[in-house]
C-alpha cells in the first residue's frame, strides 16, 4: 500500500484539531499558519473528504470524518514516536501530556512529578488539573496521554493501571465530641452537618458510604475544593469524610483539624493511571513505572500522616 501522507501533515492536522484553530496550532508548533492550512488541504485532497468545517474568524471544527481520522492519526503518531524513542541505551526525551483529577493534584502530583523529573529530566510533562468529565473527554480526544485519578466510572475504551488503595477517613474540627474517639462510625457523623466535595462522582461516592450504613445526612454543605472543605470543617461548620489526605492537619487559615479512621468496613478508593486505547510510548511507560514506585513508597512512609492512609487499620 502506497503511503501518500507525511508525519508532519498528521502532526499539523492533530494540532489544529486540538487547538480548534489553524492560527493557535501554528503558534503552538512555531510554524506559519499557511503551513498548517496547506498540510490540512493536502490531507483532504488525499482522503477525498473534508476534515474540518471552517468557521470564519472563529476557527475550525472537525467533521465526522475528521473525528474518525483524528483517532487514526494519533495512533500513527504514537507508533512513530515509539519507534523513534526505542533505541537501546538512548536517553528518553520528548513531551508527555498528563491529566490529574483535581482532588488528587495538590496532595500527590507535585511529589510524583518531581520524582519523574529526577528519573527522566529530558521528558517534559505538561500537567492539567481536571474534573472527571474533562479527563474522559481529553482522553477520548487524545489531548492527554495519561490521567491520574481515582477509579471512578470512566466508561469504555480506557485501560486502568492500579497504583494504590486509600481508605476514607473522618475529618473533624478540634474539640469536636467525635475527636475524642480513636475511631469514628459513619452513623455518628451523619448526625452532624456534613461538608462534602461537590464534584461529579466524588460526591456520589461519599454519599454511598453513608447509604451502606443506612444513615443519610440531612444537612449537607457543598464545597468545590478540598481546601475549602477543610476550612469549613476547621471553622466548625460541620464534619466530613475524605480519601485524599494532606501531610498536615491544619486548614488553609491555620486552624487545627482532627483525622480519625472509620470503624465501618467500607471499601478503599483506588488511585489509577488511565490510558486511552493507543500504543504506549516509551515516555508513557517510563511515567507508569515511576508512578508505581512512587505510590508504593507512600505505604512505607509513616513520617507525616500515618500508614493508615494506605491500609485499613486493625480495629
Amino acid at each position: 500500500m502506497l503511503i501518500r501522507f507525511t508525519l508532519r501533515q498528521l502532526k499539523y492536522f492533530i494540532a489544529a484539531a486540538e487547538a480548534g484553530s489553524t492560527l493557535r496550532a501554528a503558534q503552538k508548533l512555531n510554524v506559519s499558519q499557511p503551513a498548517i492550512s496547506v498540510a490540512i488541504g493536502q490531507l483532504e485532497e488525499i482522503f477525498g473528504q473534508k476534515l474540518f468545517i471552517r468557521r470564519h474568524s472563529q476557527g475550525v471544527d472537525l467533521t465526522p470524518y475528521g473525528r474518525r481520522k483524528l483517532n487514526s492519526a494519533r495512533e500513527l503518531m504514537a507508533q512513530a514516536n515509539a519507534f523513534n524513542e526505542s533505541g537501546e541505551g538512548e536517553v528518553l526525551s520528548g513531551e508527555l501530556e498528563l491529566g490529574v483529577f483535581s482532588t488528587l493534584a495538590p496532595a500527590y502530583a507535585p511529589g510524583l512529578l518531581s520524582a519523574f523529573r529526577k528519573a527522566y529530566p529530558q521528558i517534559r510533562v505538561r500537567m492539567r488539573e481536571m474534573d472527571l468529565e474533562q479527563i474522559q473527554g481529553n482522553l477520548s480526544l487524545g489531548r492527554i496521554e495519561l490521567a491520574l485519578l481515582y477509579q471512578l466510572e470512566l466508561g469504555g475504551g480506557f485501560e486502568s493501571l492500579p497504583l494504590a488503595d486509600f481508605w476514607p477517613y473522618a475529618v473533624l474540627p478540634a474539640g469536636h465530641p467525635l475527636a475524642e474517639k480513636e475511631v469514628v462510625d459513619l452513623r455518628e457523623l451523619a448526625d452532624y452537618p456534613l461538608v462534602l466535595i461537590n464534584l461529579p462522582q466524588s460526591r456520589d461516592y461519599f454519599i454511598s458510604l453513608f447509604r451502606q450504613v443506612d444513615a443519610i445526612p440531612e444537612d449537607v454543605i457543598n464545597c468545590n475544593s478540598i481546601e475549602t472543605l477543610r476550612g469549613m470543617v476547621a471553622n466548625g461548620f460541620g464534619v466530613s469524610v475524605l480519601v485524599t489526605r494532606p501531610s498536615h492537619s491544619l486548614s488553609h487559615d491555620g486552624l487545627p483539624l482532627v483525622y480519625r479512621p472509620l470503624v465501618n468496613p467500607v471499601p478503599p478508593h483506588r488511585v489509577i493511571l488511565a490510558l486511552p486505547g493507543v500504543p504506549v510510548t516509551p515516555a508513557m511507560q517510563a511515567f507508569i513505572s515511576v508512578a508505581r514506585d512512587w505510590f508504593a513508597s507512600l505505604s512505607k512512609d509513616t513520617g507525616n500522616a500515618g500508614d493508615w492512609r494506605q491500609r485499613r487499620p486493625e480495629l
